[in-house]
Parts: C-alpha cells; sequence; structure tokens
C-alpha cells in the first residue's frame, strides 16, 4: 500500500510525487504513458519559480517583455520558458513506483484508499492525489457547462527569421494589435518567446472565449500576421496548438486531492499554472505527511486546507469576476481594456498576474484598471459582474458561496 497515489504525470503531477517522495511518503505514480516528455511550451515568471528550478531547468530567460493594448511599452520583469526535459530530470525520484494505466475511479474507507484502473487493476492507498488536468478523472470529470477556453497556435522559427516580431533577449507577453485582413470577430493576440538560444515561437492566442476560437482561424490570423511583418510562414521549424479551459470552478473538497489544473490552479488573465504547482508541491506534501498518521481524512483535509485557504478562494472569486466581465466586453473593447491594465503600476500588475495572490493585491489591481478605462468599458465591466465592493464573506472550497 502506497502512502500516496498521484494520478497524472504532467508537471503538476511529478512536482506533487516528487515532493512526496522528498517528504519521506511512500509514492506511487500512475499515468497512462509516465514516462513520456511534456511537449508543451511553459513558461512562468523567473521570480515565481522555485529557486533551484530558475536555476537549472529554464531553456531560456528574456529579460524583459513587450506588452501592447493600442500603445506599445515594456515591462523589465524577466520571464523564462522552461526546459521540460531538464524539469522532468529534476522531478524523477527513484524512489516512486511508476505504473503504466489509466485511473478510472476512487474508492474510500476509514483506513484508506483504492485507485481503480481502467483494465481492472487496484492500487491501494493512504491518500490520492488527482493531477490529471482538464480531464479531472478522479474530482468529478468535466463540468456541465461549456467552459471558457484559451487557444492557441505557435509556429517555431529560427531567432534570426523571427527579429522583426521578437528580437534578441526580449518576449512578446500580449500584443493586441490586429492581425492583417482580420475582419471583426474576437480580437486574438500575439505571444513570442524565445525556445532556447536558436529558436523563436510565434503564437496566436485567445486569451479566453465561450466557445473557443477554432484553430482554423487562428492560423489564417497567424499567418497574416507573420506574413505582414516579412516572415516567411514557410519556413516554420514546427507547430504547437494549445486548448484548456480557463474558468472551471473549483472542485469540491473530498477525500482525492486535486492538484495543479485539476485543482483550478490556472489564471484566468494568463492561462499560467506551472509555477503555482512547483511551488505549492512541497506545502501538498508537507499537509498529507503530517495528516495520514492521524488518518487519511484527516490528511485530505489537511491538504485542502493549505492548498486553498480562505484567503486564496476570495482572490480565485475576484479574477474570476473579472474574466467573465472581460467576456461581456464588445470585442472592439477588448484592446483598450488590456490598454489600461498595462497602464496600471507594475507591482499591482504583478499582484494580479501572480500565482499566488491576495484579496486585497487582487482588488487593488482591479481598481487600478477600473479607474483608467472610459465609460464605455466602464459600464461594460459593471454589466459584466467586475465589481469593487467586498467580495462574498464566506466561500466554500468549491468556490460557490455556501
Amino acid at each position: 500500500m502506497a502512502d500516496v497515489v498521484v494520478v497524472g504525470s504532467g508537471p503538476a503531477g511529478r512536482a506533487a510525487a516528487a515532493a512526496c517522495n522528498d517528504a519521506g511518503l511512500a509514492v506511487t505514480l500512475v499515468d497512462p504513458a509516465p514516462q513520456r516528455g511534456w511537449a508543451s511550451t511553459l513558461g512562468a515568471w523567473v521570480d515565481e519559480l522555485p529557486p533551484a528550478i530558475a536555476e537549472r531547468c529554464t531553456a531560456a530567460v528574456m529579460e524583459r517583455v513587450r506588452l501592447r493594448g493600442t500603445s506599445e511599452r515594456t515591462w523589465a520583469r524577466p520571464y523564462a520558458v522552461l526546459d521540460n526535459t531538464a524539469l522532468w530530470k529534476h522531478l524523477w525520484r527513484a524512489g516512486i513506483t511508476e505504473v503504466s494505466g489509466r485511473a478510472v475511479a476512487a474508492e474510500h474507507g476509514p483506513t484508506g484508499s483504492t485507485v481503480v484502473l481502467k483494465d481492472g487493476r487496484r492500487l491501494a492507498a493512504g491518500a490520492v492525489v488527482d493531477a490529471t488536468g482538464a480531464a479531472r478523472a478522479l474530482s468529478g470529470g468535466r463540468p456541465a457547462h461549456p467552459s471558457a477556453q484559451q487557444t492557441a497556435v505557435g509556429w517555431v522559427f529560427d531567432a534570426r527569421s523571427a527579429e522583426a516580431l521578437c528580437g534578441p533577449d526580449e518576449g512578446v507577453f500580449m500584443d493586441w494589435s490586429p492581425a492583417p485582413r482580420t475582419s471583426g470577430g474576437w480580437p486574438t493576440f500575439l505571444y513570442a518567446v524565445h525556445l532556447d538560444a536558436d529558436r523563436v515561437l510565434l503564437e496566436e492566442t485567445s486569451l479566453a472565449r465561450r466557445p473557443a476560437l477554432p484553430m482554423a482561424l487562428l492560423r489564417r490570423r497567424l499567418s497574416g500576421r507573420l506574413t505582414a511583418a516579412g516572415i516567411d510562414v514557410e519556413q516554420r521549424l514546427d507547430e504547437e496548438r494549445v486548448r484548456f479551459p480557463v474558468d472551471d470552478p473549483l472542485p469540491r473538497p473530498g477525500r482525492v486531492v486535486p492538484f495543479g489544473a485539476t485543482a483550478g490552479f490556472v489564471h484566468p488573465a494568463s492561462g499560467f499554472s506551472v509555477a503555482r504547482s512547483l511551488h505549492r508541491a512541497p506545502w501538498l506534501a508537507a499537509a498529507l505527511a503530517g495528516g495520514l498518521p492521524t488518518g487519511p481524512a484527516v490528511a485530505a483535509r489537511a491538504a485542502w486546507a493549505v492548498l486553498w485557504p480562505p484567503e486564496a478562494v476570495t482572490t480565485h472569486v475576484l479574477r474570476q469576476r473579472a474574466l467573465r466581465a472581460m467576456l461581456a466586453l464588445p470585442p472592439s473593447a477588448v484592446p483598450e481594456f488590456f490598454e489600461a491594465f498595462f497602464r496600471t503600476p507594475e507591482a499591482q500588475r504583478a499582484e494580479f498576474l501572480t500565482g499566488e495572490g491576495t484579496p486585497a493585491g487582487t482588488a487593488r489591481a482591479m481598481t487600478a484598471l477600473f479607474s483608467r478605462v472610459g465609460w464605455r468599458i466602464r459600464r461594460g465591466l459593471v454589466l459584466g459582474g467586475m465589481t469593487f465592493g467586498h467580495p462574498p464573506a464566506r466561500h466554500g472550497l468549491g468556490g460557490e458561496v455556501e
């Protein structure tokens, strides 16, 4: 019997398993292909990464990023693209038992839990961690309502070919300039980062939309944007496609402990979650290690409490409120909305974008944004639910008002 069974071997699952192993717990990691690497580009602000990962697991660090709503500015906040192979190795532990299989259910008793695999195998555990991302395999599955999704299509070029849009030592966090030959519709932005010393990813991104913008539309916009910048799209080296929900409700507390994107760590304004997962994995491990000697239910409650204390739930509610308000804006107002956000003081901008935000910091950033927009956008934000009074006093860990 393992102390902890972690389901899912993405960055969040690997981080949870490694931290639990480091805390002296017997860990089993379950995934259909646990040895498989990660293909997606993983980015984070350097100041939000654990120091060891910032030092050993970055493929490229850009000292500044460009921001554009309706005018351009530069933010001197270092931004990193992670080296997926180095991160995988950093999180690998010889003491973790890896099982190839698909978890489909978890059964719970007073002394532990059993993870049931699709092929009928059963794994006994003291505690179960669900790190299956948007699938939420053991945390209730996908919500019944359609989600707002971030979608993107990115093409990889050699760094010299991409210089017109992404120069040396810089990235593009968001450029809301309309892609050429774009006729109305929901706006998209350019995201551009160095993948290493020789390659750059240029990505056309829809921040959030319900229903999601289709990949074919994003490809057309990206092609037009790059062609207008003098970049030969036929010289692309690879393609990356992105699709994930940004407004999933927090799962309800229970014996399964969600972690990473499964637990609602995805930031609705950026789509980031990896740095938060890496930062919080040791918290999860400490809570489970401290609670398991008393009992599995105690351990699960302790893990919930450390991952989603009341102030974190309030921050999450405020950010989801801001997302709903943005989705309610007319498409033509979105670049102006972000222009106002980019003009807020850097400290407040960082407070809103950080994975580890506070209610006070988030409210300050939202108030600063509100004060900078015109009346047309203010009206849309208010109608969309972005209010600035006190948030509801009591929130359940599931993100619903009790």
